[in-house]
């Protein structure tokens, strides 16, 4: 299908409809609190580093973040464990301090519901590293959240990151097969990308579970197990991301 796809900031009238395409993240992972407080701001303060794609009709079909940073700044220089989380931080410190970034970090890439399956997240990732090299910048990093690793949540995510297929070698997870065949390489594994803590009874709202034993509690949608205290009355999901790197 013909696509437009182009920035927001070249586009600013499709602001609305770009955030109100429906969400495809468990409910749970809205409630990241550095997601939360930052990424209502993406569109606000990053508006080049946003891209929208529209169909024919003018529908949004796709939509996708990024933020540049400076990853080789003192004290930076690596990928952080912090993956998703990190890259948001040191985005908006950088912007608030004026420090020159050097790097773009996706932050999302979501199709909306109904469209899977068209091959637009490919066209997206492509887009997206497009655009950092448009900026001037020659990489792009993204602290991917592997399609079907919910799928084998007990599974350790260094291992799953490194699952091929037997017959052309590529990633096993779609999503991840989507960032290699755009030309990305995995790198590492970011094993404290998101954290998302609530009390039990916030839980249950979020999943439908009843969140009654102790210790690991695996929950639809989630990439490693849920840790629950039911004596101390909380429970803490720190999702692990992994790190693919494309060269603009």
């Amino acid at each position: 299908m013909e696509l437009k796809i182009t920035t927001l900031a070249a586009r600013p009238e499709l602001a609305g409809p770009m955030q109100e395409m429906p969400e495809t993240w468990p409910e749970f992972v809205l409630e990241d609190l550095v997601g939360w407080a930052n990424f209502p701001r993406l569109a606000v303060d990053f508006p080049e580093y946003a891209l929208v794609a529209t169909d024919p009709d003018g529908a949004v079909a796709a939509r996708a973040y990024s933020v540049p940073f400076a990853l080789h700044a003192p004290g930076r220089g690596e990928l952080p464990e912090g993956g998703w989380d990190q890259s948001l931080l040191w985005a908006f410190s950088d912007l608030r301090r004026g420090r020159t970034p050097d790097t773009v970090g996706a932050v999302e890439i979501a199709v909306a519901k109904g469209r899977q399956g068209e091959g637009i997240s490919g066209r997206m990732v492509a887009a997206m590293r497009e655009n950092a090299g448009r900026l001037g910048f020659r990489e792009l990093v993204a602290p991917v959240r592997p399609s079907a690793k919910h799928l084998d949540a007990s599974a350790p995510m260094e291992e799953y990151a490194r699952r091929t297929r037997t017959e052309d070698g590529l990633p096993y997870d779609p999503w991840l097969r989507v960032h290699v065949r755009a030309g990305g390489v995995i790198e590492a594994v970011a094993p404290v990308s998101m954290t998302v803590s609530g009390s039990l009874e916030r839980w249950r709202s979020w999943t439908g579970l009843p969140f009654d034993e102790e210790g690991p509690v695996e929950v639809p949608g989630a990439l490693v197990p849920v840790h629950c205290s039911v004596a101390h009355g909380y429970a803490v999901y720190v999702e692990p991301n992994v790190w693919v790197r494309h060269r603009v």
